[in-house]
């Protein structure tokens, strides 16, 4: 097989990708082979690839490959989400564009655009993936609204809603407005912002006069009052929410607010009066001690129109404008509404006074520029204490091991303080929520099918008709989905004696990012055991957030997140994966800087050219020289221990460590060492052969080092591979086992005494440059009293270009020494250096460390800073100090020696 002179990985990836595909390399069946199972963190159907995917995905190709070559039945399954609440906003923006509303179309109108937009986009993503080298068994792509899939999600809500463990009820929601839909506690993310604090007033309704008004200022009341009378202040950052205001509250206990005791007070603008209650839940210490309670608009508000049976007015619609139960503003937006009302209540004298306010505000995750609104609603939800009771267990035991550990604790307080999960969302697209209404009170019956809803309702009213029956409109969140995943990929909701549930799971890794431990990982664990009784993964490998090198999480918005893809097109499928690895330390943020892209593909260069090198050999049948024989002896060892140092690294899930362990492997120690001692020699300018031995164990090592490194980067490596020897047709690295033994103790030893040889080797090369001495020329190197390293002159010899090796007493005059641990060694330089030149260079040192060491000595002599400055800071000038003072005696000894040699 002819190699091109340069890589070129355009054509390499797209060649080796299909060889793939066409030989099913990553197919799976279920045989007697141990199984390694992962499935995708299904990605937006929609979506297209960016960073995180980038890094999530080269993560779970590594170890699945990986997997494979360890002799494993390797199975990654991929699939994609249908993301309601995304894909319905795409679709909606869509139909806006051509002039239609959603809600101008029937439902199943509605879902053929949908399907269509589905269709159309659905598989960017996972074709992206192929770019990336992602060995996923293609024909086992699953769809979360697919057949088998919506089947299982509606046999498990109607199981959960026989057990008791889902309900309906009117519940105060997080909404969102853009997309007019419910979401779950965990889909809210909360910004800090710069708000207002308004003090409104709350004057006293009949309050005429207070005819003990000293006798309650003296009890520590603080009485508001101007010329239009009595008042309470209460301080609120939502003055549009005052429509809806049904009752004031204060703490029974506080003494300021005595004063308010059974009185009724006006809201502002609007003009009801409303009663003044009493209840510990507010905060004596927090603003004036008086609060206004808006039972339809805030959580905490809600339950005290509960407690206090006050009256509900939802002042917002859908959408976040006014509603029409709101006196004034009606049809308003929400935010507008909030700058209106302040100036009309500062136009009415109705404001005491606005201060500058940080607070935390809740933003939709799906749509961040929406802030979301607490609502009202009649919702579907899951009773989530039993499933905390059954998941937080094996996650607290390490039966599911979570890299790194440190999200156990967020896990664990996460499950400690639970909620009930909101699974219903306003939308069309999704699955739609199997429950049956069968009369006009609202009664309804929960089933798999209309058919099986239409039974269970004649069984309580025998007169009901199929024309009766009403499905809810709603679909389930899509979580509700995903958290079947591991599960319903193998069918094992319909078909829980399936030999693939039983053979594939529990899954073995789940890579993903630590944003989603609550929406997706710990929903996992629970249908996990809810549903099949066992964990639905054993270690789950969080990453971090890809920011750029300035720290900064990527976004479109601040335009600086690469497109994956012409990241690959400019630097290769290997150098991208190579440079994501290189900066992606386990549940640690990755500062992503294009540069390790670079470095990736220099590294691609590095072994396309080792490569040629070795190939481009000449080979005879001769002696093995003795530096040969060393090398190999000692690569052969390092091969083994850097194994034995991946086997622990991916052990411990510190993938990044490893890929530099093998990259340092293959650069440092094969390329800049192993072959440089093994390299025929050139004479008269001619290359000469390499002896046989030599040259299949360099071959031998290529193989072991291009397995080592497959994984990471699988494109070059197959293509070298497939070079390396005669292959047939459908052979690949992909199905090649990497197995070495483990080294021995004389191996240890030997690699250990290399890289003592290494040091000598860079000390007679240090003084080359040091004396300006030409490669070329030929050195002789005393070894000063003995020479411990005498079994490796051969290759000492060899790498430092010497003449002879002598073990002298003392050393010669003219010698450049250097040290070895303990050991002296020197190099004897006679006549090869100008003695003139030598001296005046010397001189030169010399004069430029007496001026530094004056400098050192005149701060040591000033008082003052001996006995103000750090303790530190002196020691560090002492040491200054007597290093000068060495370095200058050593110098005046090497120029008196070099001047008696003149």
């Amino acid at each position: 097989m002819e190699l091109a002179s340069k890589y070129d990985p355009k054509e390499v990836e797209s060649k080796w990708y299909q060889y793939w595909l066409d030989h099913k390399m990553f197919a799976s069946k279920p045989d007697s082979r141990q199984p390694y199972t992962i499935v995708i963190p299904p990605p937006n159907v929609t979506g297209v690839l960016h960073m995180g995917h980038m890094l999530n995905n080269t993560i779970q190709d590594i170890l699945v490959r990986r997997a494979r070559m360890e002799g494993k039945n390797a199975c990654w399954v991929p699939g994609t989400d249908h993301a309601s609440i995304a894909t319905e906003a795409k679709v909606v923006k869509k139909l806006a564009e051509q002039g239609i509303k959603k809600h101008d179309l029937t439902r199943d109108e509605f879902l053929k655009h949908a399907w269509d937009w589905t269709d159309e986009h659905g598989g960017i993503i996972l074709k992206q993936l192929r770019r990336l080298g992602a060995s996923c068994d293609w024909d086992r792509t699953a769809f979360t609204m697919d057949e088998k899939r919506s089947k299982s999600v509606i046999k498990v809500f109607v199981d959960l809603y026989n057990k008791g463990l889902i309900y309906r009820g009117l519940r105060m929601v997080n909404w969102d407005p853009k997309a007019l839909t419910a979401l779950s506690t965990e889909e809210v993310i909360y910004r800090e912002e710069k708000s207002h604090l308004f003090h409104l007033k709350y004057y006293v309704d009949g309050l005429v006069q207070l005819d003990n008004q000293a006798e309650l200022e003296e009890a520590g009341n603080i009485i508001h009052k101007d010329a239009k009378g009595y008042y309470a202040v209460v301080a609120t950052t939502r003055p549009e929410t005052i429509m809806g205001d049904t009752a004031m509250c204060i703490n029974p206990k506080d003494p300021k607010n005595q004063w308010l005791k059974g009185r009724k007070v006006i809201v502002p603008l609007v003009g009801r009066v409303i009663p003044v209650i009493e209840d510990r839940y507010v905060d004596i210490e927090f603003g004036t001690g008086c609060l206004k309670v808006t039972p339809a608009h805030d959580t905490n508000d809600y339950m005290l129109g509960k407690t206090h049976n006050l009256e509900t007015i939802d002042i917002f619609n859908a959408d976040g404008t006014i509603s029409e139960q709101s006196p004034l503003y009606v049809g308003m937006d929400r935010f507008d509404c909030r700058k209106q009302i302040a100036k009309d209540l500062q136009a009415a004298e109705l404001m005491e006074r606005i201060e500058d306010y940080t607070n935390k505000v809740g933003y939709s995750e799906r749509n961040p520029d929406t802030a979301i609104e607490p609502r009202l609603s009649l919702q579907w939800f899951l009773r989530m204490q039993h499933f905390a009771d059954i998941a937080l267990p094996p996650v607290m035991n390490d039966d599911i091991k979570f890299y790194p550990t440190k999200y156990k604790t967020t896990y664990k307080n996460w499950l400690e303080n639970i909620q009930d999960w909101c699974i219903s969302r306003q939308l069309w697209w999704g699955h739609r929520i199997p429950a049956y209404y069968y009369n006009e009170e609202g009664d309804f019956v929960v089933a798999e099918s209309r058919e099986e809803a239409l039974k269970l309702a004649q069984q309580k009213n025998p007169s009901v008709t199929d024309a009766d029956l009403r499905q809810d409109e709603d679909a389930l969140d899509t979580w509700f989905s995903s958290w079947l995943w591991p599960i319903s990929l193998f069918d094992g909701i319909n078909n829980p004696q399936s030999e693939e549930l039983a053979y594939y799971y529990p899954t073995a890794d789940l890579v993903t990012g630590p944003d989603i431990i609550f929406f997706w990982v710990a929903r996992m664990i629970m249908a996990g055991y809810e549903y099949v009784g066992k964990m639905p993964f054993k270690h789950v490998y969080f990453t971090g957030i890809v920011r750029d090198k300035l720290g900064r999480k990527m976004s479109k918005s601040l335009g600086n997140s690469p497109d994956p893809i012409e990241l690959i097109e400019k630097f290769g499928a290997d150098g991208v994966r190579m440079g994501m690895m290189l900066s992606a330390p386990a549940g640690n943020d990755i500062l992503f800087d294009e540069s390790l892209c670079e470095q990736g593909r220099n590294f691609n260069n590095k072994i396309w050219n080792a490569f040629r090198l070795v190939k481009g050999w000449q080979v005879a049948d001769v002696e093995q020289p003795e530096a040969s024989k060393t090398a190999v002896a000692w690569f052969d060892a390092k091969l083994k221990m850097v194994n034995e140092e991946l086997q622990d690294l991916f052990s411990k899930y510190r993938i990044s460590e490893a890929l530099m362990a093998v990259y340092k492997l293959f650069w440092d120690e094969f390329s800049s060492w192993y072959l440089e001692m093994v390299k025929p020699a050139y004479i008269n300018g001619v290359a000469q052969a390499v002896d046989r031995t030599t040259f299949d164990a360099t071959l031998r090592f290529f193989d072991t080092l291009l397995k080592m490194l497959h994984p990471f980067m699988p494109f070059i490596t197959e293509e070298l591979w497939q070079a390396l020897y005669e292959r047939k047709e459908g052979e690949s690295i992909m199905r090649e086992c990497l197995t070495l033994a483990t080294p021995t103790d004389s191996e240890r030893k030997l690699a250990d005494d290399i890289e003592q040889v290494k040091q000598i080797v860079s000390g007679v090369r240090m003084v080359r440059n040091q004396k300006n001495i030409a490669p070329k020329e030929a050195l002789e190197l005393q070894a000063v009293g003995a020479n411990n390293y005498a079994d490796y002159n051969a290759v000492i010899t060899k790498m430092a270009n010497l003449s002879a090796i002598n073990v002298v007493t003392e050393k010669d005059a003219t010698a450049s020494a250097f040290m070895v641990s303990t050991d002296e060694f020197a190099v004897p330089l006679g006549n090869m250096i100008d003695i003139d030149a030598e001296i005046e260079k010397q001189e030169a040192q010399l004069k430029h460390l007496e001026g530094f060491l004056a400098g050192v000595i005149k701060k040591l002599s000033n008082e003052r800073f001996v006995a103000n400055a750090p303790e530190a800071v002196v020691a560090l000038e002492r040491k200054k100090q007597s290093d000068s003072e060495e370095k200058i005696a050593a110098l005046k000894e090497s120029i008196a020696t070099l001047k008696a040699q003149k």
